[in-house]
């Protein structure tokens, strides 16, 4: 009779399981620790779903009626401690998380329906950032075929470790899928860097022979997974592949000097006519050529003249492109900051709350533009003590700090500690105009001009220039 008891017991749990899967609700909840903003954000690819207060125990809750399968991410915090994490969800699963901004990734904790699959790609995720310092270090320098061992049984156990699971908790078909992406585009990925991080770590002029089958990979990999378009191991590995076909259909066909790309131009347009021809998911073609633009336009630091040829290559292949505007904007932010071009009259405030132009700013003197945050304390450390340096050797310049994403009193009480001279403090209006006006990337950039015109937009305080 216990036996029959405990068969029973064993169908009803196995009929609440399979009413689990049927139901279409999704419930998402948890807690977290020193939170930095008091909201959580809930996407589906870069599609906000939803949003969720944070109560008075700085919990949240998500209640989804209906929700598609697969891979989402939630972010949590603002400017630049904003940070995401992913989240699978299946119908019917009910998860709970804990964390503590702190340590974001490393105290992340999934539990409840749907926690193993969750728990598995973070273990994996934490795994592969420490692994990657290994793989950069020490891997990179070896010979293909030792690279190529070592990186095919870092592989297997990962790949191992899913089987056990699979084994253990009887993961689904999709659950399964998105574990052995993590797995395999991670480290293909590495594969597809390897030649020319090799050639980089060995200082070797020309790029090292392949064994064959080293790229035996590529026969099975799909350019149209519409659920992994945003999914970071995938989409890197997307990048790195583009970038080294590219790479080797120039050196095939058109030539390059020394194995090296010097005409930036055409082959980044090479690069977009591969991406045309080879992928047919929308979204995930929209942003690789986002990618390719905003890495020609940021990086190459190319000719107006070469720039504008790109532009109109760009509309003409993706016209409709989901990001069009993002990209126009930041052409013309690039082509108002040329030099010999008066700096754009972008507005700011004095530690008064003086409004005035940088045009004003920079009249009639030489002067360099920097920019800090509030939220970096390191970087603004680092800036000003090179500031400092700066401003003794090149008595001739006007060190002026823009500062952006700072409250104004921490702004204030931060030019105070450091002793900085006030009248060459000034602080964002419109941090949107001042970034698209001024193209402020990377974060270390700065602007050289004179007498409001510009010398040079596009180096760095520690550029050698200086």
């Amino acid at each position: 009779m216990q036996k029959h008891l405990l068969y029973l017991f064993i169908l009803v749990l196995a009929g609440c399981s399979q009413e689990k899967k049927k139901s279409p609700n999704v419930f998402f909840a948890g807690e977290i620790v020193n939170p930095t903003s008091n909201q959580v954000f809930l996407y589906k690819g870069n599609v906000i779903l939803d949003s969720a207060k944070l109560n008075e125990n700085n919990r949240f809750t998500f209640k989804l009626p209906s929700v598609e399968e697969g891979l989402h991410h939630f972010e949590h915090g603002e400017g630049l401690k904003r940070e995401l994490q992913y989240v699978f969800f299946e119908k019917g699963d009910s998860i709970q998380i804990r964390l503590n901004t702190i340590d974001f990734d490393e105290s992340l904790v999934f539990s409840g329906e749907g926690a193993e699959i969750n728990n598995f790609l973070l273990d994996l995720f934490l795994v592969n950032e420490e692994e990657e310092k290994l793989i950069l270090s020490t891997y990179f320098k070896m010979e293909p075929e030792e690279f190529n061992k070592r990186i095919e049984e870092l592989r297997s156990e990962k790949l191992k470790s899913l089987d056990q699971l699979i084994s253990e908790t009887g993961l689904s078909v999709a659950e399964k899928k998105i574990a052995e992406v993590t797995i395999n585009y991670t480290f293909f990925n590495y594969k597809e860097k390897y030649p020319f991080e090799h050639r980089k770590k060995t200082g070797k002029k020309t790029l090292h022979a392949l064994p064959e089958g080293f790229y035996a990979y590529r026969n099975n990999v799909s350019f149209n997974s519409k659920d992994l378009n945003y999914f970071k191991p995938y989409y890197d590995f997307m990048k790195s592949h583009l970038n080294n076909l590219s790479y080797m259909g120039c050196a095939e066909k058109c030539g390059v000097e020394n194995e090296k790309i010097t005409n930036h131009l055409h082959f980044n347009r090479h690069k977009l006519t591969l991406i045309d021809s080879l992928v047919e998911e929308s979204e995930l073609k929209d942003n690789l050529f986002r990618n390719v633009a905003f890495d020609y336009l940021l990086m190459a630091q190319d000719t107006e003249s070469n720039n504008e040829i790109f532009i109109q290559d760009f509309h003409l292949r993706s016209a409709n492109n989901r990001h069009i505007q993002e990209i126009s904007d930041l052409y013309e932010g690039i082509r108002n900051i040329q030099p010999r071009k008066k700096i754009p009259n972008v507005l700011v405030t004095d530690v008064d709350g003086n409004k005035i132009s940088l045009q004003e700013i920079a009249k009639d003197k030489k002067v360099v533009f920097y920019f800090w945050t509030g939220a970096n304390k390191r970087y603004f450390k680092d800036i000003h003590k090179r500031v400092n340096q700066l401003s003794s050797a090149k008595k001739e310049y006007t060190f002026v700090g823009i500062n952006h994403n700072t409250d104004d009193t921490t702004w204030k009480g931060m030019i105070e500690q450091t002793q900085l001279n006030p009248s060459n403090q000034y602080k964002a209006v419109n941090f949107e105009e001042l970034t698209r006006a001024l193209v402020i990337y990377p974060p270390n950039k700065c602007i050289i001009t004179e007498d409001a015109k510009i010398v040079d937009a596009f180096t760095t305080m520690w550029a050698s220039n200086f």
